[in-house]
This record gives structure tokens, C-alpha cells and sequence, in this order.
């Protein structure tokens, strides 16, 4: 028996794939399916299932398309009612796989069709639990995205994570592995480890969820506290897990359509594209295309697009580091946003050396915020999360989180000078290129975030108060 965790950091997310004797079972999969069919290949191996946990939120599964390619049979819990050809188990219901057996644990509660499928050994012993979202290491799954599905309040659907976690899961062995489908990071979770893995006995020792003696009204009210809003685009991934969606090897041809400078103007002239450049923060504020936004490649791309495009079917462009585009498409696709038209060929150089009209953003580094705030007060905007803010911040900043960038644009005064900063500088950028495209001219980008400010010991920096103590 093989059992492979595929863990995209991007996403937070964890695909598995595990064979037996020939035959491999694939759970929760991205979007793009050509690396499971490839590795099966190898392996001489054939696909027989694909297991789906839930119908995902922050992601668009490869289900479908690898169901297609292989002739595997997709699998959900009992309740789940696709547009499309699949089994829906019952609970207790059990699977071959070579040698091995998987059961089907219906956990209702993140969502009501959830489930965890317990892995039995060739001996029947149980030996891994693939957990979905219903539980992960250090967190379960929150209780409030599926209330309209359900037909439920969140807290009618924590009390049944609560009774799903006492009678399907804490029941079973200490010894048995957690594979969860989330690690940090997720938004799906509030409080997930960094570990991607875990023993069920030490979830039981240190995950607030699983304490012993919690009773149901003490589970529903931690579970629900701290609960920031879900990214807009959440909603629409389910549907389209639910009912279907564009083969990505369509998404990839439609994309992959290599423009020049003046045919990506037109493009963009004619369709009313977003132009998204997907370059280094520092490498966008030195020169860009008017009015495009900045979210890098190298960082939590998918999330900040589904947060910051309010539109799924938006017509996208792309400007990239060269040869980079298929990465960009793909990692689009994975949550949803199909609709890339083309990119620009040669990148940003091509642009440049065409004649093109360009833009820039003026980015200081913290000594150079030093030298003006010893002039004078100058407004700073925080971009982090509220919870980053309380816990340390530049003293008398304001925090404007870019999560709520639409709700908080009426805080800014277009005839006063900003200056904007995150944690690392990665958001701060997507932050003031938004802004810039909307007509705000007047904020200023500072290199490195507050980890860079922190070094520049004139800047006034709150005490530290840890997570866990603030209220």
C-alpha cells in the first residue's frame, strides 16, 4: 500500500493519492488531473475512484475531468446530489482497493453531505483517516458556509459537527492518522496547524475541539467565534463542484493564446479584460500596464484572486515573467476563474520596448517612512488582517485590511498622502495597484512590510500581544 499527500501550499490544501495491488483511489483532487493520470502510468496502476469529501468551497476539484480520463467512479457521502454521474455512499458503506478497504464515515456539519473516509489495512486494522474538512490538525471545519444548502443556522449545523466528532471519529483509535484536506492558511479552518498530519490520539489531547468534557453548547460557541467573513467567491466554487464545469485542457487552449502589445491592447480595449500582473511586488511598482493589478505568482495567488475579483467570469489578461503562463492559467482555474483570454507575449518588456503607455508606484523603504514621519505625521495604512494589527503595529496606524478593500475605500482621502504596508509587502502591493487603478494616485507602497519595519528602530512599534491572549 502507497499513501501520497499532494499538498499545495498555494491553496492550503491536501490531495492524496494511495494504490494497492494495481488500483489507486484518488481524494479531493485539484483541478488539473494530468499529474494523478501520470502517476497512476508509472505505477501501472489504475484509477478505480475518486473520493470527494464535501463539495469544496475554496477550490474547484478535478473530479470530473479525472473521472473522464481514467473511467473512475466519483464518490460522495450520503445527501450529495450532483449534476453529473457519481456514487452517493452510505454510511458504512466500504470500498476495495487492492488489498485495503475504505469506509465511508458520514460527518455531516461543515457541510451535510461530509465525509471521512477510515483506511483499513490488508488486515483490517484501521490504519488513516482522511478527514476532509470536518476535522484538521489543531481545527475543524467551520460550521458556517453551507447554512443556505442546508436549510440550517450555523449553530444548527455546529451541533451536528459537535455530535458527527463524538460518535464518527473520537470513538476510533488513537494510533489511526489524520490526513485533513486544509492546513494553515485555509479559510476554511480558524486555527489549523502548520503540520499537514497527525495521530487521532494527539488531536484528542490538543485540539480544542475534541476535549472530552466539552459540552455541545461550549463546542458551538467556540467553534463560531472568530469567524471572519468567507471569501465572496466561495459560493460559486460549490456550484460549480456541484454541477459541473469547462475541461481545464479547454481553459489551458483558450489562454495560452500569446498576444503582442498591440493585440493585447485591442484585447483589452474590446472585452473589457482585467489586466492582472502576476509579476514580483517590487518588479510591478518599477514600471506596469495603466490601471492593472498586481497579485504575484509567488504567494498565496488563487485566495487573493478569489478575494479580490468580485467577478468569476471576468475576461482576464495576463502579464507574467516569461513562460510562466500556464502556471498563471492553472492556478486560476483552481478556483474558478476560467475566463483567461490570452497574455501578454514578452511580458512587461515587450510592453515597454512597443512604445506602450506605463505606470508606476513610488515604493520607500522604512528608512526612507523614518525620515518623513521625523518631518511630521504621516497617515499609514495597515493592509493586514485585524487580528495582525492587534497583535503588533506601527503606533497611530490605521488598519485597512485588504480583505474588505470595497468596504473601507470611503476611509481614504483622495487629497491627502498614504502609506501603505503589510506584513512581507506582497499585499500591500495588490492593495495600492487596486487603488492606483481605481484613481487613487496618493499612496505610497513600503518595501518589506512590518517585518522590514521592525529593523528601523525610529519607528514607534505597539508591544506584542500573542493571539491566543487577545480578546
Amino acid at each position: 500500500m502507497k499513501i501520497e499527500q499532494i499538498y499545495t501550499g498555494c491553496l492550503a490544501q491536501g490531495a492524496y493519492y494511495i494504490e494497492s495491488e494495481g488500483e489507486a483511489v484518488v481524494i479531493d483532487p485539484l483541478r488539473e488531473v494530468e499529474p494523478y493520470v501520470q502517476k497512476a502510468k508509472r505505477n501501472n496502476a489504475k484509477i478505480k475512484y475518486v473520493f470527494e469529501t464535501h463539495f469544496h468551497a475554496d477550490f474547484v476539484s478535478g473530479h470530473i475531468d479525472l473521472a473522464k480520463k481514467t473511467g473512475a467512479t466519483i464518490v460522495y457521502g450520503p445527501s450529495a446530489a450532483p449534476s453529473f454521474a457519481a456514487h452517493i455512499a452510505k454510511d458504512g458503506e466500504e470500498f476495495k482497493l487492492g488489498t485495503v478497504t475504505f469506509k465511508v464515515l458520514h460527518t455531516p456539519g461543515h457541510t451535510m453531505e461530509s465525509v471521512c473516509y477510515l483506511l483499513k489495512d490488508e488486515k483490517g486494522k484501521d490504519v488513516g483517516l482522511f478527514s476532509g474538512d470536518t476535522l484538521f490538525i489543531g481545527d475543524v471545519g467551520r460550521p458556517d458556509l453551507a447554512q443556505k444548502a442546508a436549510h440550517m443556522t450555523q449553530e444548527e449545523l455546529a451541533a451536528t459537527l459537535y455530535d458527527s466528532l463524538r460518535n464518527q471519529i473520537m470513538p476510533l483509535s488513537d494510533d489511526i492518522i489524520v490526513y485533513p484536506a486544509h492546513g494553515a492558511g485555509s479559510a476554511c479552518g480558524k486555527n489549523m496547524s502548520n503540520e499537514t498530519t497527525d495521530t487521532l490520539g494527539h488531536q484528542k489531547q490538543t485540539n480544542y475541539a475534541l476535549r472530552p468534557n466539552m459540552t455541545k453548547e461550549e463546542f458551538v460557541k467556540e467553534v463560531l467565534s472568530g469567524l471572519t467573513p468567507p471569501p465572496t467567491y466561495f459560493p460559486i466554487n460549490v456550484m460549480m463542484n456541484k454541477q459541473g464545469y469547462e475541461s481545464i485542457d479547454q481553459v489551458l487552449k483558450r489562454g495560452e493564446h500569446a498576444l503582442s502589445p498591440d493585440a493585447f491592447e485591442t484585447a483589452a480595449n474590446e472585452t473589457g479584460a482585467l489586466i492582472l500582473d502576476t509579476r514580483d511586488a517590487q518588479k510591478f511598482a518599477r514600471g506596469f500596464i495603466p490601471n492593472s493589478i498586481n497579485i504575484g505568482i509567488d504567494g498565496s495567488f488563487a485566495p487573493w484572486v478569489g478575494a479580490m475579483i468580485p467577478d468569476i467570469k471576468q475576461p482576464i489578461l495576463i502579464v507574467d515573467e516569461t513562460g510562466r503562463e500556464h502556471e498563471v492559467i492553472i492556478r486560476l482555474a483552481r478556483v474558478g476563474f476560467d475566463n483567461t483570454i490570452g497574455y501578454l507575449k514578452g511580458g512587461f518588456e515587450a510592453w515597454k520596448i512597443a512604445g506602450k503607455e506605463v505606470d508606476t508606484i513610488t515604493s520607500i523603504t522604512p528608512e526612507e517612512l523614518a525620515q518623513q514621519m521625523k518631518q511630521g505625521n504621516v497617515n499609514i495604512l495597515d493592509v493586514r488582517r485585524e487580528a495582525e494589527y492587534k497583535s503588533e503595529h506601527i503606533k497611530n496606524a490605521e488598519n485597512l485590511p485588504l480583505d474588505y478593500i470595497n468596504e473601507n475605500m470611503s476611509r481614504i482621502d483622495s487629497t491627502k498622502t498614504y502609506y501603505a504596508h503589510c506584513a512581507g509587502g506582497y499585499r500591500s502591493m495588490i492593495f495600492t495597484s487596486i487603488m492606483r487603478a481605481r484613481g487613487f494616485n496618493n499612496i505610497i507602497d513600503i518595501k518589506g512590510g512590518l517585518k522590514a519595519i521592525k529593523e528601523v528602530k525610529y519607528i514607534p512599534i505597539t508591544d506584542h500581544v500573542f493571539p491566543s491572549t487577545l480578546k
